[in-house]
C-alpha cells in the first residue's frame, strides 16, 4: 500500500491537533492556569512526547489556544459591532460580549491572560508569561482596525485609532479582572458603567463617510 495523498496527512494532522486542543481545554475548564502538560497528555490518551510533537511545549500550546479563542471572542465582538442597532447600543454590546465570554470561561480567560506563577517559564525555557499578552494585544490591534475604518479621527486616525483601541481592551481587561474576583455587581451594571466612561468622545465623532457607521 502507497502512502495517503498529501492532502489527506494534511488533512488528519490538522483533525489531530484540533482533537488535542479540545483536550486541552477540558482541562483548562477544570485547572485553570496551572493546566500541566502532563494533564492535557493524558486527557487526550497521548504520551507527553507526542505532545510535544504537536505544539513543542507549553508556550507552543498556549499560542494555539490563544489563537483558537481569540479567533472565537474576535467573530462575536465583530458581530455586536455590526448589529442593526445604535452607536451606543453597540457599544454596550461589544462590552457585554467581552464580558460574557469571560464569565462563561473563567478558567480558560484567566490561562491564557494569567499563567500560573510556577509555570511561567515553560519547558525547555520558554518564558509563558512574556506571551500572556498576544490574546489583548490581537485584540487592541483588530479593534483599532474597526475603529479606524468606522469613525472620523482626522489626520491621525490610525494613531488615535490605536491608542483608543489598546484603551478599550486594557480596560475591559482590568474591570473584568476587578468584577470577576469581586462580583460586587451585575454584568450590566458593569456593562452601563464602562460604556458611561467610553461615551464622552464617541457621542460627538461623526461617523467615516462612507464607512460601515459605528
Amino acid at each position: 500500500m502507497g502512502m495517503p495523498p498529501r492532502e489527506d496527512r494534511r488533512t488528519a494532522a490538522e483533525r489531530r491537533r484540533r482533537e488535542l486542543l479540545e483536550a486541552a481545554d477540558r482541562v483548562v475548564l477544570r485547572e485553570g492556569p496551572g493546566a500541566s502538560m502532563n494533564a492535557i497528555a493524558a486527557e487526550a490518551g497521548i504520551t507527553k512526547p507526542i505532545l510535544y510533537r504537536h505544539f513543542g511545549d507549553k508556550g507552543g500550546l498556549y499560542r494555539a489556544l490563544a489563537t483558537r479563542h481569540t479567533d472565537a471572542l474576535l467573530d462575536a465582538l465583530r458581530a455586536a459591532l455590526d448589529a442593526p442597532a445604535g452607536r451606543r447600543e453597540r457599544v454596550e454590546a461589544t462590552l457585554d460580549t467581552y464580558l460574557a465570554a469571560i464569565e462563561a470561561r473563567p478558567q480558560v480567560y484567566r490561562f491564557l491572560t494569567h499563567p500560573a506563577e510556577e509555570a511561567t517559564t515553560g519547558e525547555h525555557g520558554f518564558d509563558v508569561g512574556r506571551h500572556s499578552a498576544p490574546l489583548l494585544r490581537r485584540l487592541g490591534e483588530e479593534l483599532a482596525k474597526v475603529i479606524a475604518e468606522r469613525v472620523e479621527l482626522g489626520s491621525e486616525a490610525e494613531t488615535v485609532a490605536r491608542a483608543w483601541a489598546h484603551g478599550i481592551v486594557g480596560m475591559m481587561h482590568a474591570a473584568g479582572d476587578w468584577w470577576l474576583v469581586e462580583r460586587p455587581c451585575s454584568r450590566q451594571e458593569l456593562v452601563r458603567s464602562l460604556a458611561d466612561l467610553l461615551w464622552g468622545r464617541l457621542a460627538i465623532t461623526d461617523d467615516v463617510r462612507g464607512g460601515p457607521g459605528f
